[in-house]
């Protein structure tokens, strides 16, 4: 039923844009039809857009791998040692709060290249999936904690046998978001004409050229690549943790 209902709001979505495109923007030139769009993306064909899909795809994934791993082992070593938590939930909160824009360029001076673009996509991540692993290595079940205490086990036997088990769910949360977060990240360093391909920069030269048709074609594959990402971790997570929705294994 939800896959129906999504497939028709799909549906709907698509037939307002068409509707919109033929009546009110129809003189303006700035919002084509889906079938225009389709088109042109047809006539670049993956000529043009494998080349930048692979470059900002494989820039996206060094950024997810890089920010997600670091978000992971500072909210273990945040659990093993609690005095750092202040200062890393700090230093999370600031990554989060400050523009990609703002500090691209400064990035982009000191970095260069294709490390702006992987380092904006990492610090996209960092933020939710750090607040996610921590929520969930506290929500650890005590009795069982305190199984593992009784039987001699103990801060690193209790992190391995069950608080790590209880914070898969919360780190998927993050991960799931951070699919789509990295892939941004990555655009965004691109946009501000770090390297020379990728979907970032396709976007930036289609405006300037007012090649309406490919810049929206350039965003609808962002999008739909984006969404992959998550769907992607999503499946994974109903596949290591079942028991977070009800399932036994």
């Amino acid at each position: 039923m939800r896959r129906l209902q999504g497939l028709l709001g799909v549906v709907a979505l698509v037939a307002l844009w068409w509707l919109l495109a033929a009546t009110v923007f129809a003189g303006g030139g700035a919002v084509p039809t889906p079938w225009a769009v389709l088109t042109g993306m047809g006539d670049d064909g993956w000529a043009f857009y494998g080349p930048n899909l692979t470059a900002t795809l494989g820039a996206a994934v060094q950024g997810f791998l890089w920010g997600n791993g670091l978000a992971i082992a500072v909210a273990l070593v945040v659990l093993l040692v609690p005095r750092l938590e202040a200062v890393a939930t700090q230093l999370a909160v600031i990554s989060y709060c400050i523009p990609l824009l703002a500090i691209g360029p400064i990035v982009l001076v000191v970095f260069g290249g294709d490390a702006t673009v992987v380092f904006l996509a990492a610090i996209s991540v960092f933020f939710t999936t750090l607040i996610g692993a921590l929520l969930g290595l506290r929500s650890a079940d005590r009795a069982s904690l305190d199984v593992v205490t009784v039987y001699g086990g103990g801060r690193l036997a209790r992190l391995r046998y069950v608080q790590i088990v209880s914070a898969l769910p919360g780190t998927f949360a993050g991960l799931k978001i951070s699919a789509p977060s990295a892939l941004l990240g990555a655009i965004i360093g691109e946009y501000l004409g770090s390297n020379d391909a990728g979907l970032g920069v396709s976007l930036m030269i289609s405006q300037q050229q007012f090649q309406v048709p490919r810049t929206w074609g350039l965003a609808l594959v962002s999008g739909l690549v984006a969404g992959l990402g998550y769907a992607i971790v999503a499946l994974v997570a109903r596949v290591v943790t079942p028991w977070s929705r009800g399932e036994s294994q």
